[in-house]
């Protein structure tokens, strides 16, 4: 399991130093600033409360938070590299979109656009071995997507393209 483990940044483990040192502080140095014994009022005599109850376990948990966030910064992932080599026989495909005006026309249902998504969608889903790239044209034309072989890529470019993204008419 721990075979394929890496830290993309290892150098934040140096901050778990600062755990047993906030430990330390938290049960012996902080606790020292509270009078051992009170007897200015009656309250010094009262049972302590829940909370006051809960505390070294609330301090706990903070170590743990602390701890698990320096955790996280160090961004751990499962690295897996294939051995195998996937031999596919696909083509390079570059789809043209037109986001302009003329693409809100509601001849077809509910407009050209949302019915081009839904067809371009469909077309990408049905092409499984192909590279799909997306350029996107109104009065300028741009690159949405290189060509990838990630579909979930392209299918999101798909979904996210709206009229306006591009200022002009037809280019």
């Amino acid at each position: 399991m721990l075979n394929n483990f890496e830290l993309t940044n290892p150098e934040f483990l140096w901050l778990l130093v600062l755990i047993p040192l906030l430990a330390l502080w938290y049960f012996f140095v902080r606790d020292k600033n509270q009078a051992t014994l009170k007897i200015s009022n009656t309250k010094g005599f009262v049972k302590p409360s829940f909370l006051t109850k809960l505390k070294p376990i609330l301090n706990v948990l903070r170590l743990l938070a602390l701890t698990s966030l320096i955790l996280a910064m160090t961004r751990p992932r499962n690295v897996e590299v294939s051995k195998k080599v996937k031999k596919t026989s696909g083509i390079d495909i570059v789809m043209a979109i037109d986001v302009s005006s003329s693409m809100l026309a509601r001849d077809l249902k509910p407009n050209r656009l949302e019915a081009l998504k839904g067809v371009a969608v469909s077309f990408v889903n049905q092409r499984p071995n192909d590279r799909i790239g997306i350029v996107v044209y109104s009065g300028e034309s741009y690159t949405q997507t290189p060509i990838t072989s990630d579909k979930r890529i392209v299918i999101n470019a798909i979904k996210r393209l709206k009229w306006g993204d591009i200022d002009g008419g037809t280019a």
